[in-house]
Order: structure tokens, then sequence, then C-alpha cells
């Protein structure tokens, strides 16, 4: 998938296919029906079909338990608020710094998937995600708790960058790695239903604890399988840069100044609306401008000192880069209070119980599993720009809806749309996005690739989620109703100019079969060579 009117760069794969064969892929070039034959066929990596489906449940696995603790926490907090004495005040924080820590700790753990491989980051990643999640379930108050929540966001902020590098380094572009990547996606909806089964059972049947449990549990198969199945990547990663004659370094001024920018600006924003002033308590604004001064300092360190920078300028060079970002960014901040607030709204407006609210959300579970798997199938074939269109219309819909929903809705002709078009919208923009962002940056660039991807995710829903609540900490007089519906609108309206920077300033073609970014300069290489001899001549 790249860019229209662009010359196609992808990720470097198996190239060794093609060495049994003479003719042009020998030379450095590929014929259109090779690189098809490429496109389709098992990685090199994988010595058979059960491997490679070993290697498939720990990534896409991985995903599940991610998405399981995103969104069943949602539903699990009204009844772990009463349980644990949580304040209204500190209700988002559970829920937020979750994200907020996974969002911050994102870029640092990319360079260190591009330091020491994506094998020894992932499997670390999960580890420490079973550790803390088996311990939150023995939380004894909102502090622990909110500290455990903490501390598992270091997990995902490990093995999702690590998941996308490996499955971008593995995989060439062509429809193997449309569906795998799409598959990889759908479990998203899938992992985020069960977190809201799950979570409802532990809330109506259980107690709020079995919901750590029963993801401790899926997170240890998960991280068994990944253990054994996942293709160490190190002496790959070593080749690479003894070849290049250069180290991939940590840039420690960049991840210093980056941390704290985010965590200072998301606090101010999330804890502005309940501090004993709000926004005139003086820690807030000092916080707050504190962020913005250190995210200055991340700027101009990684624009004019570092050396090896966490986030280089010159990826934004490549065509719709920009304008995808800052499109993703809105539309994943609309998606995370959709998520938050359709919860509470279901729950505490509409008075439904958490086992029914859970299934009210199976649409995102089963729509998300097919339109992912279909996606997967068909982007080779559509433009990526037609289906980035799509996915932020649903974006707007999926909020409007319940924005305008009466006081008695029928489920079907809102409830049901909304879920729909909310797994519409995540499953496709997040797809499309991972593939081009792996397709447009090179091998060794893969471990950045999948951290910029997950970045753009965990913080735009982390910033969101902070200008919503304060917003509906506003509006609390007008009561809870009309309250969650302000946060709707605004999340509308997110989505509303998402849609527009998609339409506008994203162009992205098919993401059909092509030459990976290093096939394609040894192959100018090759043509500047040849032009010298001949002009020598």
């Amino acid at each position: 998938m790249v860019p229209e009117s662009q010359s196609p760069p992808a990720t470097d794969s198996s190239q060794e296919a093609g060495k049994a064969e003479e003719g042009p892929a020998t030379r450095g070039h590929y014929t259109p029906s090779e690189l098809e034959r490429l496109g389709r066929q098992r990685p090199d990596a994988f010595k058979n079909i059960w491997v490679e489906l070993g290697f498939g449940f720990s990534l896409l696995g991985s995903m599940f338990v991610a998405e399981y603790f995103i969104s069943g926490f949602n539903v699990l907090l009204p009844a772990l608020s009463q349980a644990i004495n949580i304040p209204s005040q500190a209700e988002t924080w559970p829920a937020s710094v979750f994200s907020l820590v996974t969002g911050a700790f994102l870029l640092p753990f990319g360079r260190l998937a591009d330091m020491y491989g994506g094998y020894v980051v992932f499997n670390t990643g999960l580890a420490w995600f079973v550790i803390w999640t088996l311990i939150a379930g023995f939380s004894q108050n909102y502090i622990m708790l909110i500290v455990c929540r903490a501390l598992q966001g270091f997990g995902p902020a490990a093995f999702l960058p690590s998941g996308i590098m490996i499955l971008g380094s593995i995989y060439r572009p062509g429809p193997r790695k449309n569906l795998v990547f799409s598959l990889y996606g759908a479990f998203a909806p899938i992992g985020f239903f069960a977190g809201i089964f799950f979570a409802g059972i532990a809330a109506q049947l259980m107690t709020w604890n079995w919901y750590f449990y029963f993801g401790s549990i899926m997170l240890g198969v998960v991280a068994v399988a990944s253990f054994l199945c996942i293709p160490s990547d190190r002496k790959k990663v070593n080749e690479k840069q003894e070849l290049k004659q250069t180290q991939v370094k940590m840039d420690w001024m960049g991840t210093a100044t980056i941390i704290p920018a985010l965590v200072l600006i998301v606090y101010a924003i999330t804890d502005g609306s309940h501090a004993p002033n709000g926004w005139a308590t003086p820690y807030i604004p000092v916080t707050f401008v504190l962020g913005w001064l250190f995210f200055g300092a991340f700027v101009y360190i990684e624009g004019w000192v570092a050396e090896q920078p966490l986030l280089p300028f010159d990826i934004f060079q490549v065509k719709g880069m920009g304008p995808l970002a800052s499109a993703l960014f809105l539309q994943y901040g609309t998606f995370g209070i959709f998520v938050f607030y359709a919860s509470f709204y279901i729950e505490e407006v509409l008075h439904k119980s958490p086992l029914l609210t859970a299934a009210w959300f199976t649409p995102m579970c089963v729509g998300g599993l097919i339109l992912a798997t279909v996606g997967g199938l068909v982007l080779h074939l559509l433009p990526g720009t037609v289906l980035l269109v799509i996915s932020g219309s649903a974006y707007v819909l999926c909020t409007l809806l319940f924005a305008i929903l009466p006081d008695d809705p029928n489920y079907w002709a809102y409830i049901f749309p909304a879920m729909i078009c909310s797994t519409l919208g995540i499953d496709i923009t997040y797809n499309i996005s991972n593939i081009f962002f792996t397709t447009s940056l090179p091998l060794a660039r893969q471990g950045l690739a999948g951290a910029f991807a997950n970045s753009i995710l965990f913080l735009g829903i982390s910033f969101f989620l902070g200008f919503a609540d304060l917003a509906v900490t506003q509006t609390a007089d007008r009561g809870r109703k009309e309250s969650y519906k302000v946060a709707f609108w605004m999340a509308t309206g997110c989505a509303g100019a998402g849609l527009l920077i998609m339409f506008f300033g994203v162009k992205i073609g098919k993401a059909s079969s092509e030459m990976t970014i290093e096939e394609r300069e040894e192959l100018e290489r090759m043509m500047e060579s040849r032009e010298n001899v001949a002009s020598a001549t």
C-alpha cells in the first residue's frame, strides 16, 4: 500500500524465494508475475504451515489481550467504582492511565526492538503484562489499581510495536501480508468483545477480580505460544547492522523529554476538570505548560540534536504521512470517546445490566471479524483512499447516532448501526495505516513503524478522553444524559475533521505485490552503475 503517484516502497522479507530461479529476479528486478507469486507464498521464516499458524496465534493473541484490557475495563468500571470506592473525580484515571503509559513508551520500546530484535522485546513485554495483570486482580484500593494499570501499560508498549515489526519484516508486500495484517486487526474487535463479555460476567455474576484473573490466564497461554513459535530475529538484526556498519542506538535525550511531555499534558487535561478550582488550580496550568515545554524540547532534539532520533522527521517526507497521522489521531480519539461513554450511557442512562451491555456490543466483534477478514482480501483491489473515506464516514455516524439517541431507543435503529460503524471505522483505518507504515519504511525502521502506528492510537485515546471528561464535567449540571451527549457531539466533530483531512490530504493506492524498499534501492544502484559504465565508454 503506497501513496498514489509515488514509487512503491515496502518492507524487506524473504528475498531468498527468488534465488532458485535464473532471470530478472537474480539481477535485482522482478517481473509482475514473480512479485505476485512472492506476495502470496509462505515466507521462508516458517518451515511449514503449522509453524506459521503457531506464529499467527501468538501475534493475533497479543492484539486480543491488548484490546481485552482496553474495552472490558470500561464496562467493569461502574461496579468496580462501588467495590473499592473510587471517587467520581478519579474514575477516568484507571481507564486512561493504561493507554497513556502505553502511548508514552511506544517510541522507546520501538527503538529497543530495532536494537535487539522484535523477539526479545515482544516476549519480555508479554511476561511483564502477565505479572502486573495478576497483581491488579488483588488491588485493595483505587490507588493500587491505578498503579497496576499504569504498570500494565508497559507490556503493550513493548509487544505492540515489536509485533508489527515482526509481521512487517517477515511478510513482503502482497495479498498474504494483507490477509495476515487484516487478521491481526480482526482480533482487535474479538479481544474487544471478550473484554466486555468477561467484564460483564465478573461484574454481574462473580467479583471484579475475575476480570483480571481471566485475562492473566489468556495472557499466559499467549506468552508461552509466543516464546515457542515466534522465530528469533536477533541474528538478522545483527547482520543488518554489521552490513551497514552502524549500530542502532537509543535516543536517551528524546526519551527523557517525550515521556514527561506526554504524561504532564495528559495529566493536566484529564485532572483539570476535577481539581479543586478546575483549571484555576495552580498545579494544572503549571503541569500543562511544563508538558508543552518538554514537548518543544523533544521537537528540537529530534530535529537538530539527536544522532538517531526516536521519531526521525524524514518519515514525514513520505507522501501523505503527515495528513494520515493527523486524521488518525482525531479518529482514534473519537473511538476512545465512543467506547468509554457508550458503555457508561448504556448502563447508567439506559439502565441496562453489565451482561446486556456486553450483548449490545456484540456487533463490534462479529462485524469487526467479518469486515477485517474481507478487507484483507480486497486491499490489493481497492485504493486505500476509498476505504479510508468509508471508515471516516463510519466514525462520524457511530458517535452521531449516540448524540441523537432518544430516551427509549430502538436497539436496531440506533445502537446496532452505531456498533457496526464503530468497528468499520477502527478496523479499516488500523489495518490500512499499519500496512502503509510498514511498507513505507525500510527493514531497519520496522520497530519505528510499529511504535508510530500504535502511538497515534493510544495517545489519541488518552488525549481526547481527557478533553471529553472536561466537557462532561463542565456540563454536569445538565444531568448525565445530556453531559454524555456533549461528549458524543465533541467526538462527532473530531471524526468530521478527521474525515475531511482523509478526503483532501491522503492519497493511498492499492496494497498490491511490489518490490521492497531494499530491492528498489538495489535496482536503482544497479541502474546507476550501468549508466556510469555506459557514459564512461
